[in-house]
């Protein structure tokens, strides 16, 4: 007699009920995974949120005494004016992301719509490769190589300590190509191939259906790495001269807020006005992230809504 198909009914489909549940072990373990994770996360935003308001509540600093434009924490009276930081980060970022986007977009969509399968098969190794090299890799070639040519090169129009704005944010650039790229492309990967064929069949160029359908799909790629970049402390420390005062030029020496963190960190004592300045300084690190984070998601809500 021939094998028949096992049948499904409806009540295999159903959840289990009663004593049947209170033994779904998979499910409870699963649910108890997912409620650690919601907890670790709310304990973490929760310590960070608490030591950065302490340099309000213990000290009695107001919001225009920390957001100022002079850092000295050695000095008497000590001045902790993280507006360098603050705009240092956003600068090198902004630097870094217009150098890197056009490079990476253009890359994720020669990767999916022009590349033949042999170069597709090359060029997205490559670039895992380069997504999984340390930062610390990165620095140093920034600090050996670019920071010399830069002094070398560029004297006479202002490059004068290769130390630079600009060459943090040629090193960020660096980093956050390969990771725009990679998300640019998964994101172009989940077009379907309907729309191409739709908008070719109603007359437009293939640049017209990658600049209205292809590129809006991307636009997530660039925030994403945006994010990355705003966390990356040791490879741009290593190039950008370390020095709390306002940026003026792109060839002038500055700070970040992670490279700061980093540098004072084992220089102060926990409790003192220093080091809850440097907690702060995390917290307003984490609300920069976090407003990436939300307009990541807009713009991809957004696309999924046109």
């Amino acid at each position: 007699m021939a094998d028949r198909p096992l049948a499904v009914t409806a009540s295999a489909l159903r959840p289990p009920q009663g004593f049947a549940a209170r033994l779904d072990v998979p499910r409870r373990v699963t649910l108890l995974a997912a409620g650690l994770v919601v907890l670790l996360v709310g304990l973490l935003l929760a310590f960070i949120g608490w030591n950065g308001i302490q340099i309000f509540t213990a000290t009695g600093a107001s919001l225009t005494d920390i957001i100022a434009p002079v850092w000295s924490p050695s000095a008497t009276p000590a001045r902790f004016g993280i507006l360098p930081f603050i705009l240092g980060t956003l600068g090198v970022m902004v630097v870094a992301a217009i150098i890197a986007a056009p490079l990476s977009i253009g890359l994720a969509v020669f990767m999916a719509e022009v590349a033949p399968p042999w170069a597709r098969s090359i060029t997205r190794p490559a670039m895992e490769v380069f997504v999984g090299i340390p930062s610390v890799v990165y620095g140093f070639l920034g600090l050996t190589i670019l920071v010399p040519f830069l002094r070398e090169s560029f004297r006479g129009i202002g490059f004068t300590l290769g130390f630079s704005w600009f060459a943090g944010s040629l090193v960020l650039a660096l980093m956050i190509l390969p990771t725009i790229a990679s998300i640019a492309y998964d994101a172009l990967l989940t077009i379907p191939a309907e729309l191409r064929s739709a908008s070719l069949a109603l007359g437009t160029t293939r640049w017209q259906t990658i600049r209205h359908i292809l590129l809006p799909a991307a636009r997530t790629g660039l925030l994403t790495g945006m994010m990355r970049a705003a966390g990356e402390a040791l490879a741009v420390q290593m190039v950008i001269g370390n020095r709390p005062t306002i940026p003026t030029s792109l060839t002038a020496p500055m700070t970040t807020l992670t490279s700061q963190i980093t540098l004072d960190m084992g220089n102060t004592v926990s409790g003192e006005p220093w080091n809850q300045v440097l907690w702060t300084m995390g917290l307003v690190l984490l609300l920069m992230s976090f407003t990436f984070v939300v307009i990541v998601r807009a713009l991809g809500r957004r696309g999924s809504g046109s």
